[in-house]
């Protein structure tokens, strides 16, 4: 279990929650950004955990415990608390609609409907240098409490708790300019970069900018907002 630091929430690097199209297939990559939530409050805590399975067999003829037997780790499960407040800015229906996003987490997109391929977003949460709690999973459960509202009844603050259940990759792949293991990642776009160059530099081949293209939605890849967040895909998902 890991927890952020108290006082987290006064950070300048603000964390963000990319929700992604889930993939088509047997795929473990998401698909393009639906939408890029970006925090206003850091969260003060965050809570990260994960378990083993073992199995225990009794026998009722042995007197000692029953040797255990490990059948394998089970996937990281995330809890975070969001808190959103516009208590400032009175007439504004922004906490509403950001709970509304929120909650659609655990909704089926049309697009996968359109695929017969039911599903819920899948999501990716990012905050800095903080690469433990960088992870692609689904939302298992949103809950949010309304705790201010103005004299018209629109509430102004509010905190939602969401889990959010790691989706395992059956893959860990080698980055071939560097052999090191690699997993999918998110990368925020900076002044300069372009796919290509994106490309050569997490596969060492530049070609590979559609396999990022595809992944993300990107329609016209030579417009790359700055601050954009793009999943790039798995080294072995990619071919140039």
């Amino acid at each position: 279990m890991a927890k952020s630091s108290k006082g987290a929430g006064k950070s300048l690097v603000r964390a963000s929650l990319a929700i992604h199209e889930p993939p088509l297939g047997t795929s473990t990559t998401p698909g393009g950004i639906i939408k890029t939530f970006p925090f206003s409050f850091n969260p003060a805590e965050l809570t990260i955990s994960r378990r083993a399975q073992w199995r225990v067999t009794t026998a009722p003829a042995v007197r000692e415990g029953a040797k255990p037997e490990f059948l394998g780790p089970e996937a990281r499960e995330m809890n975070v608390e969001i808190f959103l407040d516009t208590s400032g800015e009175p007439t504004s229906d922004s906490v509403l609609k950001q709970v509304e996003t929120l909650l659609s987490c655990c909704e089926t997109t049309q697009q996968s409907i359109n695929a017969d391929q039911p599903s819920p977003p899948w999501v990716v949460l990012e905050w800095g240098a903080f690469s433990t709690a960088r992870f692609v999973a689904y939302v298992s459960s949103v809950e949010a409490s309304y705790t201010l509202f103005s004299t018209t009844g629109v509430p102004i603050r509010a905190t939602c708790r969401m889990q959010l259940n790691e989706v395992p990759s059956d893959k860990k792949n080698q980055n071939p300019t560097s052999g090191a293991l690699t997993a999918q990642r998110v990368h925020r776009v900076v002044a300069g970069d372009s796919l290509q160059s994106l490309a050569w530099r997490e596969y060492g081949d530049a070609t590979a900018w559609r396999a990022i293209a595809e992944a993300n939605g990107i329609d016209d890849p030579s417009r790359l907002p700055n601050g954009a967040q793009l999943l790039m895909p798995a080294a072995g998902e990619v071919r140039g």
